[in-house]
This record gives structure tokens, sequence and C-alpha cells, in this order.
């Protein structure tokens, strides 16, 4: 176990960073980049921001998870602050979330989601006032990842999960996997998703060639599924009070709602859901930012709410930052832009400003 300070309990040790010029943030270090919506400083917290240890390598030497992309520039290190200060982010909640280690067996599952989570946990008690922490669990044995989650709120102090769209190529909306949502909804974390290239839904070599559609079709498409299937099969009914976040705008279901909004209707649907989609979506399902048009976000927040868009940068990867596209919209007023940016990740975290 990695050694540290406990982590104290509840969220008053993360506040949201410091500002300048008589804010009641405090003073910020010189350099750092402010927010600021119709005269009030902005506290932006991320969800979408990517991360590794590299002490997992030994634990994966020689087995089938050995040619896992442990590339340094997602190893934590003063770099991503000054990004963060550079973009004006005050705090990111962590994730390692390419979940490789979901082929493995428990004995190695079990040990590499402790390094990432006890690492996360470290990383979060050094750096309280800039970072949080979302567990990243072995979702191919649902009992195990349950414990895993259990163990990260209640001993580490993260303040939810990551999970990738499926497991193994299986969308974890079956009643298999129930052990693990009935324990988030137990300590009311919510679980952000990440896709993997919709690995599981396209044929081998499809999404190959230029333009990296693997991920620029690929990641919204499994996004896509993994929610919809959260909704038709009756997951989210299962679980009233799970909260799920999709990234990159939820993928392409905010895009096309109308056409799942109609689908149970059609003969041999066999939905099984209790409401219609797009009430999940205004409550149980959140999206991240990363939809980088001004009428993207408008229809992104026209069809789920301002209520459930939260700020995503998926640092460090290099993608349009989206803090300006929120700051500067026609279409929202400045409560719902600060609540974007900042103030409905705060609430779902548990962050407190200081």
């Amino acid at each position: 176990m990695i050694d540290r300070r406990r982590f104290l309990s509840g969220a008053g040790r993360t506040a949201a960073g410091v500002a300048m010029m008589g804010s009641p943030l405090g003073a910020l270090a010189q350099g750092r980049k402010e927010v600021y919506v119709g005269g009030t400083r902005a506290t932006v917290v991320d969800i979408h921001a990517h991360c590794l240890f590299q002490e997992v390598a030994p634990i994966i030497a020689g087995t089938e998870m050995a040619n896992a992309d442990l590339g340094d520039f997602l190893t934590l290190g003063p770099r991503r602050i000054d990004e963060m200060d550079s973009r004006g982010i005050d705090i990111a909640a962590l994730s390692v979330n390419r979940f490789w280690w979901y082929v493995a067996d428990e004995a190695r599952a079990r040990d590499i989601v402790r390094i990432n989570d006890e690492g996360l946990a470290a990383w979060c008690d050094d750096h309280p006032d800039r970072f949080v922490a979302l567990s990243s669990p072995a979702m191919q044995h649902p009992e195990m990842a349950a414990e895993q989650l259990d163990y990260a709120v209640n001993e580490l102090g993260h303040r939810g999960a990551s999970i990738l769209g499926h497991v193994n190529g299986v969308v974890p909306s079956g009643p298999e996997y129930d052990v693990f949502w009935a324990k988030a909804q137990e300590l009311d974390v919510p679980v952000f998703m990440h896709p993997d290239n919709a690995r599981n839904l396209i044929q081998p070599g499809q999404l190959d060639g230029i333009g990296g559609l693997n991920n620029i079709v690929g990641n919204p498409l499994e996004t896509a599924v993994f929610l919809t299937r959260m909704i038709l099969e009756g997951t989210l009914d299962r679980f009233p009070d799970l909260i799920v976040v999709g990234a990159h705008g939820g993928g392409y279901l905010p895009s096309y709602l109308g056409r799942t909004e109609v689908a149970c209707a059609r003969n041999g649907a066999n939905c099984v859901n209790e409401k219609n989609p797009s009430e999940y979506l205004k409550d149980q399902i959140l999206v991240d930012t990363m939809v980088f048009s001004e009428e993207a976000l408008r229809h992104l927040v026209a069809e789920v709410g301002p209520s459930q868009v939260v700020y995503g940068s998926d640092m460090p990867f290099a993608w349009p930052d989206t803090i300006d596209l929120v700051v500067d919209s026609p279409h929202l007023s400045d409560e719902e832009k600060l609540a974007i940016l900042g103030g409905n990740l705060m609430r779902l975290l548990r962050i407190e400003s200081a």
C-alpha cells in the first residue's frame, strides 16, 4: 500500500482553487488563468482527465497486457498543473481510463486497481485543492469491482468511478453487473463512462486509415450504445438513484435523441425502461462539454438541460478546450454557465469552494 496521509472524510478538504484581486477564492499563483462569468469568478471543474501509474508495469510484464500503452505523457507531474493553470481549470477529477486490465484475472486485476487507486489518492492528498479521484475498478469481476469501489470511496476518499463502455465486448447493463451498480448507488457516487474506440461494435480495420475514425466515430458510438442500453434494458430503473456521466457529450445519443424516443414503440423492440429515454437524460445521465461548437453546445443543453452538462477537457490529449465555448455562449444564462463550468460537478463530487 502506498504510504500516504489519511484522507479526511467529507468534501471540506477540496477547495476550488484560488483567485486574485479580492476574489473570494484567495490569491492565485502568478500566471494562472482566471475564468469569469458576468463578473463572477467561476470555479472550473473537469470530469474528463486521464492519467496512469507506471508502477503497474511489473505486474503486467509477460502477460497479454504487456503491450499496454504506459506513455509518460499520461503520468502525473508538474506539467499537468501547469496546463490546468493555463486553461483556467481549478479542479480535475482524475481517472485511469484506458481499461486494458479488463482482461486480467482476479489476482492481477486486484493489484492493478489497488496501485491505480492508491496512486490517485496519494496525488490528491498532495494536491487537495486541485484534484479529486475516480476509481477504475475491474468490471470483469463485478463483485470485486464493487469491493474496489467501496474501498476507494470509504478508505481513500475517491468521489466516484470510471468505467469502459463494455466489458470484454459486453455492455455492463445486464443483471450480472447489478452488484456493482448497487454499490455505486449505495455509496451515492457517480460513474463516469469513457469509451475505447468502439472495439466491441466495429469490425477490425473498418475505422483504420486517415482521420483517426476509431476515435472520431468509434468513441461517440460506444458511448451512445452504452447509455442507450442502460436506459432500454432497465438498468437505470433498477437503480433509480444511480448517476452516470457520458464522455464526449454523451456520444450520439443527445444528437439524435428523437430516434431513440420512438424506438420502444416499434414492433419487437422489447424495451423494459419505465420512462421515455429523454427523461433519464434529465436526471440520471450527465454529459460533458466536448462538442466543440456553439450550435452543438446549444443543442446539447436544449436536449438534456443545463443541470446535466459538465465541463470536460480530455487532458492531456489534444482537443479544443470548451471553457470559452461555455463562457461565450449567447444561449446560456450566467447561472447556467457557472453550473456547467463547475457548479454541477461541485455538487455531484461533493467539492466545497473556499
